[in-house]
């Protein structure tokens, strides 16, 4: 013991707190699994409306195409490790609470650290492309006019705060909606674009030009790798895209009604779908007549190009609003889970534990939320002026994406790690759920993570975003270093945490 109101144990020194510091931080279990899954595949969906389509760009069609296999095969490797860890240890943590009892403090710390990059940046890069959408739909519906694009990021921000802040049924429900019209949108798509494509004029319009970036092919007909394969792997960071977030589900445990068992069942039921949606997209949005691989390679809004080559200008407005509810599906539930992650290291003390006062109404942690939007927003903000504001164009949503994925890389890397560490050091630890993969599967992750990261490194537009990252690591690192190690709370993961060392 360290002096009356403190427990030191190894480099931390956990701070009492009476049963008023939970009663202010208290959640409401209503998830069942179809909310679990809506969750999953609704923080994933906007991917296949934006942003996968970068892609094409560093790869041609079939980089792309062999670039998302791989990528799915590392979220196969992690989803069923995830499935294993969460009911096993079924806290709002996840990432941070799985790395806390399999590695230590530290370990949970720098882990959750990474997961909080991924859920305060990818809603910031949605919301980007919900103003790319708005922006659309406002110039063809009013031509003479036009809207500052900070304005509809904000709009965005404050509207789906308000969803998620005025009650957990109220934001399950929204989620389930908002991802079953998402998906209905996309099978409309699909079906649409079956009798309207041309697969070798359009799909395959990339070449190499005499500086080695991408160059149309006016008659189409080119070859499927036109960068090889190392084009494909510098497609790694963008197909992350067509999955990124399903890991999110785990941070919704204190709220499900049945973690252990429903768990499982939603987050592989989830990826399963997206893999479906993903190589319907991948095919059929590029191929479609008057599209193409090389103008989707740049554009904000891939999917509104796809409709309107299809239906014409005519409908524009419709079909853009139509075209909005994916990228409106994953920033509702995203913001949902970015809630969940700050809330968990603020209840445990990792960052300032006012963070994760929850509504005494509604039971929603609203101060975690406002605060990652408020970081949120102004890194888009500071993008936006520090790299020409609308002359920047999609180079916004490609740092912001970049950003995104770097953290999210390190998050599964950290988080295969944590499930080979509990499978070695803790296998007497209840496991209602056992990955079929196992330790190699956690391994595959690993390696696909790890380079991933090594050629995202050598996209101009990733230099740009991690010096943001790096200080808030550095930042957030010396904060814990200082302060927040000398302020830990026995939290559920902690105590869970703490129990699991003792009896290993």
């Amino acid at each position: 013991m360290a002096g009356g109101d403190t427990k030191q144990v190894g480099s931390v020194a956990y701070a009492k707190r009476d049963k008023s510091y939970f009663e202010d931080r208290q959640l409401v279990r209503h998830a069942n699994v179809w909310h679990l899954w809506a969750l999953g595949v609704g923080a994933v969906i906007s991917g296949h409306f934006s942003g996968w389509n970068f892609g094409f760009g560093t790869g041609g069609w079939g980089g792309m195409l062999v670039a998302g296999i791989i990528i799915a095969i590392m979220y196969i490797g992690l989803v069923f490790s995830i499935a294993e860890m969460s009911p096993a240890l079924p806290h709002t943590g996840a990432a941070y609470s799985f790395a806390r009892t399999a590695m230590g403090p530290w370990g949970g710390f720098i882990t959750g650290l990474c997961e909080n990059v991924e859920y305060v940046v990818t809603p910031a890069v949605i919301a980007f492309f919900i103003g790319s959408y708005m922006g659309g739909i406002w110039s063809v519906a009013f031509p003479d006019s036009s809207v500052w694009p900070p304005l509809w990021w904000l709009v965005t921000y404050a509207v789906f705060l308000a969803l998620n802040i005025f009650g957990v049924a109220l934001s399950f429900r929204v989620t389930l909606i908002v991802t079953l019209l998402s998906l209905a949108v996309l099978i409309v798509f699909w079906i649409s674009a079956i009798p309207s494509m041309d697969f070798s004029r359009w799909a395959l319009n990339i070449g190499v030009g005499p500086d080695g970036a991408a160059m149309e092919l006016p008659e189409g007909n080119g070859s499927m790798f036109p960068f090889g394969f190392s084009g494909v792997l510098a497609t790694l960071p963008f197909a992350v895209w067509l999955f990124l977030a399903i890991e999110q589900l785990p941070l919704a445990a204190e709220e499900s009604v049945d973690p252990k068992r429903d768990m499982p069942r939603g987050i592989i039921a989830g990826m399963l779908t997206l893999m479906v949606s993903a190589f319907m997209i991948v095919l059929l949005n590029p191929s479609v007549v008057g599209v193409g691989s090389f103008k989707l390679a740049t554009s904000g809004e891939p999917l509104l190009d796809g409709f309107r080559a299809i239906y014409g200008d005519s409908g524009a407005v419709l079909l853009g609003v139509i075209a909005l509810i994916g990228l409106i599906a994953s920033f509702h539930t995203i913001i949902f889970a970015m809630g969940r992650q700050v809330y968990s290291l603020s209840r445990a003390g990792y960052f300032p534990s006012a963070l994760s006062v929850t509504h005494k109404s509604y039971k929603t942690p609203y101060v975690a939320m406002f605060a990652g939007a408020i970081v949120g927003f102004g890194i888009m903000l500071i993008m936006w002026f520090a790299l020409g504001g609308a002359t920047a164009g999609s180079l916004i949503g490609s740092v912001l994406l970049n950003m995104a994925v770097f953290g999210a890389m390190f998050s599964y890397i950290l988080q295969a790690v944590s499930f080979i560490l509990l499978r070695q050091n803790q296998p007497n630890m209840e496991r209602p759920y056992r990955s079929p993969l196992g330790v190699p599967g956690a391994v595959l992750t690993i390696v696909i993570g790890v380079v991933t990261l090594l050629y995202q490194i050598q996209d101009a537009n990733f230099t740009k975003g991690v010096v943001w990252v790096a200080l808030w690591f550095a930042i957030a690192i010396v904060y814990f270093g200082l302060v927040g190690r000398h302020k830990l709370i026995l939290s559920p993961e902690e105590e869970f945490a703490l129990e699991h060392a003792q009896k290993a």
